[in-house]
């Protein structure tokens, strides 16, 4: 066997890895960096920046990557409890612990030197951003609220991106930040009512499993009305046009549907408003507010 053929690594392993870490879900966060990077862009100097918005897209993937792989790696005696989750592929043993160790390091290493590539600043802030992250799965043993660690930690996507491209601080950033990680806060409250019984039993917290199914949809509703308020005063704040507030219109549309198919009695739809609508929420929002920046001149 030559060195090579030594330290390849199995296709089948890396397939397994991905599944892991369910690299599909970057849909959730890529859209609102992009809108936060190719804004700066745009009040920058009108141009897309490729190089820059390439390397802000390794990472969001890379720490997301390393996000979802240090939560399975830390939850997978809980995973194995609970019959929802049995089956994922550390508790089966489809993927060793030693592979998603490494691949969480891979990850890791990547973000970094991505952050590394942009500017001091980001490089120096990328830490913060790993914390959350890390502290999220264990949330779920200390708080009732680990929803608002996850709401934080995907809050710094359009924070990041936005530094990425300037280099400095901004409130609009924020401001959009803070609408994603209220949006995605609120639909993990949605998310968390399909485990109640089981994390009852197991004495794994969450605002369903201490306040109720009824309690949580209610609070995602609110949560997904305060997302759309904060949408709208970005849109103030960076002066967007009328193609981002059609886009904001069919989000709240969105919202009313998702929460129209997912009540207190019937979560059989439930995947549908989580993975479905979410999914169309961002990359919807995205669309518009792309074709608003193109409309207002930015050049691609």
């Amino acid at each position: 066997m030559t060195t090579a053929a030594a330290y390849e690594v199995p296709p089948g392993r890396i397939k397994a890895f991905l599944r892991l870490v369910m690299i599909e879900h970057s849909v959730f966060a890529l859209p609102f960096a992009y809108i936060a990077a190719l804004t700066a862009m745009f009040l920058a100097d009108r141009r897309v920046h490729w190089g820059e918005l390439l390397v802000v897209t390794v990472c969001m993937v890379g720490l997301r990557t390393f996000a979802m792989a240090a939560n399975r790696i830390i939850d997978r005696e809980i995973d194995a409890r609970n019959p929802r989750t049995a089956g994922r592929e550390l508790v089966t043993g489809a993927v060793s612990l030693r592979t998603a160790y490494v691949g969480s390091a891979v990850a890791l290493v990547v973000f970094l030197g991505a952050a590394a590539l942009l500017n001091p600043l980001c490089l120096a802030l990328a830490p913060v951003a790993v914390v959350p992250m890390v502290v999220y799965p264990y949330g779920k043993r200390f708080t009732d609220f680990p929803h608002a660690i996850l709401g934080l930690a995907q809050a710094m996507g359009p924070v990041g991106a936005w530094l990425a491209v300037t280099g400095s601080w901004s409130w609009e950033a924020v401001v959009l930040g803070l609408a994603v990680g209220v949006w995605i806060g609120g639909f993990d409250l949605i998310f968390g009512c399909q485990d109640v019984a089981a994390d009852r039993a197991e004495g794994v917290r969450s605002v369903p499993a201490r306040f109720g199914i009824p309690a949580a949809l209610y609070g995602a509703r609110a949560c997904h009305a305060v997302t759309t308020a904060l949408l709208a005063w970005y849109a103030v704040l960076t002066d967007a046009g009328p193609a981002f507030w059609v886009g904001l219109l069919v989000v709240a549309c969105a919202f009313v549907y998702e929460h129209s198919i997912v009540k207190p009695g019937d979560l059989s739809r439930l995947n549908r408003a989580f993975f479905t609508t979410n999914g169309f929420v961002g990359i919807s929002l995205f669309a518009f507010a792309l074709l608003d920046l193109i409309t207002r001149g930015l050049r691609i």
